[in-house]
């Protein structure tokens, strides 16, 4: 969450800070602001709108200069304000921070003692002024002081410094919050993602825990907080301009539901081998490693926890391996049992997931055999840091609901299933070539699910003006059913829950009415009977009903009931594909709504902080 720009150049940086953030703004935030350094001063604005409003400010009281930096802020410690917003002034020094410092208060109440006062409320504020009192009042050199400050600091940040008495040095420094450099022609950049910084560059270092760095026009030193010389690792992207660019589409989540069928795609390209699924270019691949594998461990938040749940039927069912999954900000903070011969598997889509990093950090020191992490950003922590990595290959994602980082990671999911399944002797090869021919044509049955978009934006209509629905799916489609309450109440605002539709007479079932929509997801499957009982449930207390299906069953269209048929499919494909029309189905809603789709109030992309 929240968003780092920086940069030193031989030309005027006020234009590519600003660009930056507006790449940025996918990650979610509720302030911004930019500063540069001109004729021995700092130029500030800020604002609590978005990244269009500071640029028309920058306009009306330009921000000149050749190193500056800039940001885009999540609340953690005080309100969205201009006052807490970064960056933040602090004498002759500047800085803007993401992530948490969690002994702030403590440094505050010592400076306070040394004279300091404070403007806001921010821990980010604290830490510049400790930076500064080691720096201007104790005489150490400016990068001395930065590294002495961070390594007495207890929780998160990734870190972007400058001093106007010293405009030839950007500081940067990252500790459990991501930064990348961007290395130019007489010029360098840092920021929180790639994809801010590929307007002026394609060549990146990718900072790891624990180190900093000097950047100036002409070379970047990297260091850790011991001030010891490191080496920098220099990696090109191959991202391009268009990964952030909307094209035809009104949303960048409109545009990533679209792109599924490609996203798809890309996921299992090279991991078909025949009628066999082949694993072996994944990174860190150890057949070895993983052929005594004999449970599982699923650790993810939010969308990547629903794919989990999927996944945990999968790896049972066709694998035949006993598999939990847990949401990562509750197993990092309990003490688990760990079965001998398990892997522990993490997914998320930014693999810089806070909660879900500690989590897997954690697992190394619990015994676990092996560590695998599920993840769409390559160099990401996760994925440095586990000992294997598939790789989603959704491409970029901007919309802050995920869409195709999802889909992606439940095929992902399936693969790795179908891979152990074969490696165990649980799957017979009849089986493995009948799912591998089912994923085969996965790109295409998306298509034409996704084809049906007119139908669901008609049926989103039924949701206007409703401020509650309930979502039903039973087995493998009740983790589905909770997602596509997610998506709606991530960017409509409209109240969701999603429910096994067996516990639907255990609580859930006193809130039906004719004024709360209820979405059942109903594919061609052995429980389908018994989701028509609990249809049959709603029907007899005026529910109003919008069930997806496959054209099966006995359930007919009536005034009460609409019925939005897919394609057929294989039963295998089924939670992805019936995950598409449901992100549909919140997007229309959105837009009848009038919700800032891609950057919905409260949340972020990324989220990097507990």
């Amino acid at each position: 969450m929240c968003g780092i720009v920086g940069a030193i150049a031989q030309r005027d940086v006020s234009p590519i800070l600003l660009e930056g953030l507006r790449r940025l703004e996918y990650r979610g935030y509720d302030s911004c602001g930019v500063c540069t350094v001109s004729d021995g001063g700092f130029n500030c604005v800020k604002t609590v709108e978005k990244v269009q409003a500071l640029t028309a400010k920058v306009q009306q009281h330009p921000c000149p200069g050749r190193l500056g930096i800039a940001h885009t802020r999540w609340a953690t410690h005080g309100g969205p304000s201009e006052t807490n917003a970064h960056p933040h002034i602090v004498g002759n020094l500047a800085m803007v921070h993401n992530g948490i410092i969690e002994n702030f208060a403590q440094m505050k109440e010592e400076l306070l003692k040394a004279g300091y006062a404070f403007k806001s409320q921010t821990d980010t504020e604290a830490l510049l002024a400790r930076i500064h009192f080691l720096h201007a009042k104790q005489g150490l050199p400016l990068i001395n002081a930065f590294a002495k400050a961070l390594s007495e600091v207890k929780g998160s940040y990734a870190l972007a410094l400058i001093d106007r008495d010293h405009p030839e040095t950007l500081y940067v420094a990252r500790q459990g919050s991501p930064l990348v450099i961007g290395l130019g022609i007489g010029e360098n950049f840092a920021a929180s993602d790639v994809l801010a910084l590929l307007p002026v560059t394609r060549r990146f270092i990718y900072m790891k825990e624990g180190e900093i760095a000097a950047l100036t026009t002409s070379e970047v030193k990297l260091y850790d907080l011991s001030l010891n010389p490191l080496h920098a690792e220099i990696a090109e992207s191959d991202l391009d301009a268009e990964s952030i660019s909307k094209g035809k589409y009104r949303h960048f989540m409109q545009k990533e539901i679209f792109e599924q069928p490609e996203a798809l795609a890309s996921t299992m390209m090279g991991r078909l081998s025949g009628d066999r699924v082949d694993l072996s270019s994944v990174a860190g691949f150890s057949k070895a490693a993983l052929s005594d594998i004999d449970s599982i461990k699923i650790v993810a938040c939010g969308t990547s926890y629903h794919a989990g749940l999927v996944g945990k039927y999968w790896l049972e069912e066709l694998a035949g391996i006993s598999t939990s999954v847990e949401i990562a900000s509750e197993y990092r903070y309990r003490k688990a049992v760990v079965k001998p011969h398990s892997l522990f598997v993490t997914i998320s889509q930014s693999g810089e997931t806070a909660d879900t990093l500690a989590s897997l950090r954690l697992a190394k020191k619990q015994g676990y055999a092996a560590t695998l992490c599920v993840c769409n950003v390559s160099a990401s922590s996760l994925m440095r840091e586990s000992d294997f990595s598939l790789m989603t290959r959704a491409g970029a994602e901007i919309g802050v609901a995920s869409t195709k980082a999802f889909t992606t990671q439940l095929l992902c999911l399936l693969l790795l299933t179908v891979y152990l399944g074969a490696l165990r002797g649980a799957l017979s090869p009849e089986r493995e070539k009948e799912i591998t021919s089912a994923i085969r044509a996965l790109p295409e049955a998306a298509r034409a699910v996704l084809s049906g978009d007119e139908r669901v934006s008609r049926l989103a209509e039924e949701f206007a003006g409703k401020h509650h629905c309930l979502f039903l799916g039973r087995g493998i489609m009740y983790p589905i059913a909770l997602e596509g309450a997610l998506k709606l109440k991530e960017i409509s605002y409209i109240h969701a829950e999603g429910y096994a539709a067996g516990e639907l007479k255990h609580g859930p079932i006193a809130l039906i009415d004719d004024k709360m929509p209820v979405v059942v997801v109903a594919p061609d499957n052995a429980l389908l009977s018994k989701l028509e009982s609990n249809i049959e449930e709603v029907r007899a207390r005026g529910g109003r009903l919008c069930v997806f299906s496959q054209g099966a069953g006995s359930l007919r269209e009536d005034p009460q009931t609409e019925i939005l048929t897919l394609p057929p499919a294989p039963a295998i494909l089924q939670p992805i594909l019936f995950t598409l029309p449901l992100q549909l189905l919140a997007y229309h809603c959105a837009v009848i709504n009038g919700t800032d789709v891609d950057q919905p109030r409260n949340l972020a992309k990324s989220v990097t902080v507990e």
